[in-house]
């Protein structure tokens, strides 16, 4: 299954999860290693330079300094991860915008294979 996501044309803020969303689940765990899931590097190349990139992960901050060489290693920009967070739902809240733009949007994909959505601008946004 393909959806379509018509976004704005506005910048954007992108949320991600890194274990099972970004990266074969507990990869570091079980192979002694991360790999990334078909379809990662393409969609990060993708996004625009203006957009912000921020990963949420369970993972702790001892993990921090594979998980940040990991991205690095594979090109995967980011402007913030935060370490240590809760296992159950990520929640985003926001606001609408005056002319009627939702301003969130939420995507869960089956683990372990990237996001198949497909986000489009739409101008009349």
């Amino acid at each position: 299954m393909c959806d379509v996501i018509r976004v704005s044309p506005l910048g954007k803020t992108w949320l991600l999860d890194i274990d099972g969303t970004v990266c074969k689940h507990n990869g570091y765990k079980i192979d002694g290693k991360d790999t990334l899931l078909p379809g990662a590097k393409a969609f990060f190349e993708s996004l625009p330079a203006e957009d912000k990139v921020i990963f949420l992960t369970s993972r702790t901050q001892e993990q921090a300094e594979f998980t940040e060489a990991f991205l690095r290693e594979n090109g995967i920009r980011y402007d913030a991860i935060f370490y240590g967070l809760p296992y159950g739902e990520r929640i985003l809240i926001n606001d609408r915008k005056p002319s009627g733009l939702c301003t969130s949007v939420a995507v869960n994909t089956q683990r372990d294979e990237f996001c198949t959505a497909r986000f489009e601008i739409d101008e009349e946004l």
